[in-house]
C-alpha cells in the first residue's frame, strides 16, 4: 500500500492562551509549560467537520494522480462529526463527484486516522478497492467547554487527507511498511479520563494525568511494534510524527528514544490538539523535509483508550 499524497486544511482563526485567563483563569505561561500550546486553530461559524474535510481533500487532489471516477473507497475518520449520517466521507464524495466510491466512517478517538488506514489496507488487500482517500477532520471547538480549566484550552480544529493505492503514483509516494492498532479500553481510567457526550457536557478530559501516563508508554510500544515487524531499529528512523496532544508527551518520547532535535515533527504550539487529524496535518506541513529513502513513523494515542503506529518508507 502506498500513500501518494498528503494534504491538509487548517482554518485561519487562532485563539491565543491569553483568551483563557478571562474565561477559566489560566494564564498564558501556565498553559504553555504544561501543554506546549501558545494558540489553537478555530473554525469559523461557516465551517464544520465536513467543510474542512472537503477543503483538505481539494488541497491535495490535483497532485494525487487520482480521477474522481476512479476513486472506489473514501474512509472518513473523526470523533467530532458535524453530521453522523451525512459523514465527512459522503461530503467528499459529493464534492468530487466520486460516484463509484464506497464510503466508510471510523471513530476511535485520536487514533481514528490509523484505524481508517487499516480499513483502507484491508479493502486494497482483498481487491475491493484500488484508489482510496482517507480523510480525517475534527471540529473540537463545536463540542469543547472553553470554561473548563482542565481541558477547555487544549483543542484545535483542522483536517487532513491521504491518497492511497496499491501502486505508487506521483513523485513522492511512501510505501506503508506496517500499520499497528490496538484497543486499550481495559487500561487505567479509559472509561472516564476523556469523553465526548454531545447531549451532556460535550468534550472533556477530567484526568489528563492518566492519559499522559498511558500515552507515553503506549505510543513508544506502538513504535517498537511496527519497527520489529519491519525489522528496523530506532536508529533507522528519519522522522517521528506523534499525535499532537501535549508537548510534554512528545518531549518524553524524544528522551525515551534518544532522538536528535528536529526528528520529531510538531505543530502543537500554534494549532493545539487537532485530534485524529493532527498527525497527518503536521506531516503534510513538513512533507518538504522528507527525502527519498527516509523512514518515517507515526504514533498516536486516543481516549477510550486506543493506540496505533505506522511506518512509511520513502
Amino acid at each position: 500500500m502506498y500513500i501518494n499524497q498528503v494534504s491538509h486544511y487548517v482554518p485561519i482563526g487562532r485563539v491565543p492562551n491569553s483568551y483563557f485567563e478571562g474565561v477559566n483563569g489560566l494564564e498564558d505561561q501556565w498553559i504553555f509549560e504544561r501543554t506546549g500550546i501558545r494558540s489553537r486553530s478555530k473554525a469559523s461559524e461557516q465551517e464544520n467537520t465536513n467543510t474542512m474535510a472537503v477543503e483538505a481533500v481539494k488541497n491535495g487532489f490535483e497532485g494525487s494522480g487520482f480521477k474522481p471516477e476512479e476513486i472506489d473507497l473514501i474512509v472518513g475518520a473523526s470523533y467530532s462529526p458535524y453530521d453522523t449520517v451525512y459523514t465527512i466521507g459522503h461530503a467528499v464524495q459529493r464534492e468530487l463527484g466520486a460516484v463509484n466510491a464506497k464510503v466508510v466512517y471510523v471513530s476511535s478517538a485520536c487514533s481514528s486516522l490509523l484505524n481508517a488506514l487499516e480499513v483502507a489496507e484491508g479493502y486494497l488487500a482483498v481487491g475491493k478497492a484500488k484508489n482510496v482517500i482517507v480523510v480525517a477532520s475534527e471540529h473540537n471547538w463545536a463540542y469543547s467547554n472553553e470554561s473548563c480549566a482542565k481541558s477547555g484550552h487544549l483543542w484545535g480544529d483542522g483536517a487532513a487527507a491521504m491518497f492511497i493505492s496499491n501502486t505508487p503514483k506521483g513523485e513522492k509516494s511512501a510505501r506503508v511498511e506496517h500499520i499497528y492498532t490496538q484497543g486499550l479500553g481495559h487500561l487505567g481510567k479509559a472509561d472516564t479520563s476523556v469523553y465526548l457526550r454531545p447531549g451532556e457536557d460535550g468534550l472533556g478530559m477530567p484526568d489528563g494525568r492518566d492519559v499522559f501516563i498511558n500515552a507515553v508508554t503506549q505510543m513508544r510500544n506502538a513504535i517498537d511494534n511496527v519497527l520489529d515487524a519491519s525489522e528496523k531499529e530506532v536508529s533507522d528512523l528519519s522522522y517521528v510524527v506523534p499525535h499532537q496532544a501535549n508537548g510534554r508527551i512528545m518531549a518524553n518520547l524524544q528522551r525515551q528514544m534518544k532522538l536528535k532535535d528536529g526528528m520529531i515533527f510538531s505543530h502543537i504550539e500554534e494549532f493545539g490538539n487537532t485530534g485524529c487529524a493532527s498527525t497527518a496535518i503536521c506531516f503534510s506541513q513538513n512533507i518538504d523535509k522528507v527525502k527519498q529513502d527516509d523512514l518515517v513513523v507515526f504514533t498516536v494515542f486516543g481516549g477510550g483508550y486506543s493506540v496505533g503506529a505506522m511506518l512509511l518508507q520513502y
